[in-house]
């Protein structure tokens, strides 16, 4: 453990002998100092986290887990497989753009504008 990690947890009074920290900063290192682009990709699990919650509030709006809904996200995106580019693949299973809202609203970071009306 690096000395600054071992003064931060110290400070937060989160130093337990019989809980190490599973992940250290250097963990993290080929993320954002490698050559091989990776930092760039890691961007992509975010993307499909926002189509994940997307495609949930679809599933929602039409009815929730129906067959029909199953059906058509079978053979809309599960069956193309690399067919097609991606966000074709989406657009043609919501019928419209994907919308970062859904997932940003999953984590807690979207206002709750029904309070402040």
């Amino acid at each position: 453990m690096t000395e600054f990690e071992a003064r931060a947890l110290s400070e937060l009074g989160l130093e337990v002998e019989m809980v190490p920290p599973r992940y250290r900063s250097s963990y993290f290192n080929h993320i954002f100092s490698s050559s091989t682009g990776y930092s760039a990709g890691y961007y992509s699990y975010l993307w499909t986290q926002m189509l994940d919650h997307d495609s949930r509030d679809w599933i929602r709006a039409n009815g929730g887990l129906t067959r029909a809904n199953g059906q058509r996200l079978r053979e809309l995106v599960l069956s193309r497989g690399g067919t097609m580019d991606y966000d074709v693949v989406y657009r043609n299973f919501a019928e419209r753009d994907p919308d970062v809202k859904y997932m940003l609203d999953s984590l807690g970071l979207v206002e709750d504008t029904q309070e402040s009306e």
